[in-house]
């Protein structure tokens, strides 16, 4: 049974979600500030953090880029924060998903039900489970990605959609169909979260490559892997 970390200050938020989640098949576990919720996660693993950002002690921001010093465990943002500033600045921190205040239970479910499919590696593993591009390997099995033989630390959600990019090298995505492949929900318009994702895929992937080319953004359609100068192998 998958394990839930719910961090949500708001007693009455707190409780909604646990009964739903727990009505889902979850098992679940409650923090009411960030230092709490640092306490547990010391004590115990989780498969998924549910993560609202206005909380006392230590804050929603910095909890996640504790945890990311750490570990890759999945983080959902559920947060009365809704400008663009705020999901972008929180999803290039390294959360794998973003929702805004009020929700509805069923989106909720959604959610979590995609975000654990994929980092329990729902995608169909290659035969060999290792895709190489240029200086880039990235094996499926492990969900592990080195550059140069250096490790990169990728979050669930960039690692899924680096592994998708790769594994149709000459095809073009747009966002909408990155979103909906990855996330499985509807896509809007105005989400910058793809954008965000393959900027940061870059930026981690340049930290030790910085001559190679991996993404390359098709201007007015998306996004796919630049094969100019390089190739898939599995």
């Amino acid at each position: 049974m998958n394990r839930i970390l719910i961090v949500e200050d708001d007693e009455d938020i707190n409780k909604l979600l646990k009964k739903h989640l727990e009505n889902a098949g979850y098992q679940v576990s409650c923090a009411y500030s960030g230092t709490e919720a640092r306490l547990l996660l010391s004590m115990e693993s989780c498969d998924l953090i549910l993560l609202d950002l206005m909380i006392p002690g230590i804050s929603g921001e910095e909890l996640i880029q504790l945890i990311r010093k750490k570990d890759n465990t999945p983080i959902l943002v559920i947060s009365a924060k809704s400008t663009l500033e705020d999901k972008v600045k929180v999803l290039k921190n390294g959360a794998d998903d973003y929702m805004t205040k009020p929700f509805e239970r069923e989106e909720v479910i959604a959610r979590v039900e995609a975000i654990l499919r994929r980092s329990k590696g729902a995608l169909s593993a290659s035969e060999s489970g290792v895709l190489e591009f240029k200086n880039l390997s990235l094996n499926e099995t492990s969900r592990e990605v080195f550059v140069k033989d250096k490790p990169i630390n990728l979050t669930g959600s960039e690692f899924d959609i680096l592994l998708f990019l790769l594994k149709h090298p000459e095809k073009v995505f747009t966002k909408e169909q990155l979103y909906q492949e990855i996330w499985q929900n509807n896509y809007y318009g105005e989400d910058n979260t793809i954008n965000v994702h393959i900027s940061n895929i870059r930026k981690k992937i340049k930290d030790y490559d910085e001559e190679g080319s991996y993404i390359k953004t098709v201007w007015g359609i998306g996004f796919k892997m630049d094969t100019s100068a390089g190739r898939v192998n599995e």
